[in-house]
């Protein structure tokens, strides 16, 4: 791909597009901004490819680290988040229970809400690794590449933010409606 393959661009832009847009929209919840994000950064590697040092890190920690850089810069302008919307198709991940009782599939997508609600809340730095370790699925060693700290500071991120998380998450659920309220709502 540095040398100006364009079979090779593909391939890693097939690779890791993806991953890549999932990270900008879970971190702002917003699509059009992900997209922005997502376009940029491999436009960017296609016409300043040169800055790329293999010594440095991988293309991958490369990557993440340009939209990194770019949402960061991006949200200092851009405050007003909203809820995440993938645009993933949760109908294929129901299950035979909620297929059988529409109650089970109301009380799944307020508990996703109130994740992506909760996620959204916390503050960036422990956003970011919420997102990359758990919902991107990284190790703590790529996490750290990507983020330019010691995989310490990481999993130490990664425990508080758990623990505002699961805060956050209480103090939401208290305030959604519970299964008796849900029920009447619909029935009226």
């Amino acid at each position: 791909m540095l040398g100006g393959d364009a079979g090779a661009f593909e391939a890693l832009y097939d690779r890791l597009q993806g991953g890549i847009y999932r990270y900008a929209l879970r971190m702002t919840g917003l699509p059009a901004l992900a997209e922005d994000v997502t376009q940029e950064v491999f436009l960017s590697l296609i016409k300043d490819s040169f800055d790329y040092q293999p010594a440095r890190g991988t293309v991958k920690s490369y990557l993440y680290g340009m939209a990194r850089h770019r949402l960061f810069r991006r949200l200092g302008r851009e405050r007003a988040l909203v809820s995440i919307d993938d645009g993933a198709d949760d109908s294929s991940f129901v299950d035979f229970q909620s297929k059988c009782d529409p109650f089970a599939e109301v009380a799944r997508e307020e508990t996703i809400e109130l994740v992506r609600q909760a996620i959204l809340s916390l503050p960036e730095h422990f956003r970011e690794v919420i997102v990359l370790c758990h919902l991107q699925e990284m190790n703590y060693a790529d996490a750290a590449e990507i983020i330019d700290c010691p995989i310490g500071t990481v999993r130490s991120r990664l425990a508080r933010g758990r623990m505002m998380l699961l805060g956050k998450l209480k103090m939401l659920q208290t305030t959604s409606f519970d299964d008796a309220e849900i029920k009447t709502r619909l029935v009226r």
